[in-house]
């Protein structure tokens, strides 16, 4: 979610319903549905921790906004869901002060969400593989751009990002045995310098 340009991307703009993502239990599924690409309400009860009647609820929910969709041909208890859209854009810079309250509101807890997982492993990496240790990365730099730089920089990354084996997420089939979903978060703001 955020700045992440993609053809199937959906641009939010709603106040509403920038406001229905901002509940934890939605939040999650809708992670899950990103790194799984589609599951039903009682596979989010198990995987989240949650029933299966909340997962069920919330997923209506989402979809009353437009964010996932019933996959065509199933029907009952097990019908599964997906993403209406692969990813959702968000502007930075909101006109409309109660969409700017709004989107406020959501990116916080976006980004406490991505840092708690980051947490998470850094807390956790002793029970993963020397491989996966090694994988692991984390990456810090400083450089002095433009805003249309630093604007073409993230569009450079999106793409790369967006580019990295995307046919594992809709299909299982084409993971390899050994993958793991892997989270890549990009981020880059401008700081003080010394003279502010």
């Amino acid at each position: 979610m955020g700045n992440m340009p993609d053809a199937e991307s959906r641009e939010l703009t709603d106040p509403r319903a920038m406001r229905a993502l901002t509940h934890p239990l939605r939040l999650g599924l809708i992670e899950l549905l990103w790194r799984e690409g589609m599951i039903n309400a009682t596979q989010a009860a198990s995987e989240l921790g949650e029933s299966q009647a909340s997962c069920s609820f919330h997923l209506r929910q989402l979809a009353k906004f437009g964010f996932v969709e019933e996959v065509e041909g199933v029907r009952g208890r097990a019908r599964p869901w997906r993403l209406s859209r692969r990813g959702i854009r968000v502007a930075n810079v909101q006109d409309d002060p109660r969409a700017a309250i709004a989107w406020a509101g959501l990116e916080r807890l976006l980004n406490d969400r991505q840092l708690d997982r980051y947490r998470a492993w850094l807390e956790g990496r002793s029970a993963y593989s020397r491989e996966w240790r090694e994988a692991a990365y984390h990456s810090h730099s400083v450089a002095w751009l433009t805003p249309e730089e630093l604007h073409a920089l993230a569009d450079q990354i999106a793409d790369v990002l967006a580019g990295v084996f995307p046919d594992r997420r809709d299909d299982p089939d084409a993971r390899p045995v050994d993958a793991l979903p892997v989270e890549l978060l990009s981020i880059g703001y401008p700081t003080p310098t010394a003279t502010d």
